[in-house]
């Protein structure tokens, strides 16, 4: 259908053209091309369309893995820095309970604390480790046995 537009034109018309290659600017060359060649076009614009939207897949996906390379790189010198923290803090705990005790009892009982914290967080971590196994979906199983269900109990009416 042809409908005017306000200046004038009528939108079959004008044509687009991505690319090289002569494009149809009016009715009457429309109407000279024969469909296997409409189709010819139509086919090879799509390809190129397709290569072309595959190679900014390409382009972006390089960029976000840089960047993605660059954050990790920072997260791991920050849990470097947290764990070298960390140290510190344990050895102010020892040299604070040296005060009050031997210094040699004071690591004692700091790093028994430590291996007491670690053992809650193993169990702990050990505990949901056990409901994430074994790795299968079973929601989505479930729904794909009750699908196949659906499909039998259908094609037996």
């Amino acid at each position: 259908m042809t409908q005017p537009t306000g200046s004038g034109t009528r939108t079959d018309d004008l044509s687009v053209s991505h690319g090289p290659g002569p494009a149809a600017s009016t009715t009457e060359h429309r109407r000279d091309e024969s469909v296997g060649q409409l189709v010819s076009q139509l086919t090879e614009q799509m390809s190129r369309l397709v290569k072309d939207e595959v190679q900014l897949a390409k382009v972006d996906l390089t960029a976000k893995g840089k960047k993605a390379g660059i954050g990790i790189g920072m997260f791991s010198g920050a849990g470097l820095l947290a764990f070298f923290g960390f140290g510190a803090l344990v050895t102010t705990a020892i040299l604070g309970l040296a005060y009050l005790v031997p210094a040699w009892l004071s690591a004692l009982i700091v790093g028994v604390v430590l291996f007491a914290i670690a053992a809650v967080l193993a169990l702990m971590g050990k505990k949901e480790v056990s409901e994430a196994t074994p790795p299968v979906p079973q929601a989505a199983v479930d729904g794909l046995k009750q699908d196949v269900q659906t499909v039998k109990e259908g094609l037996h009416r």
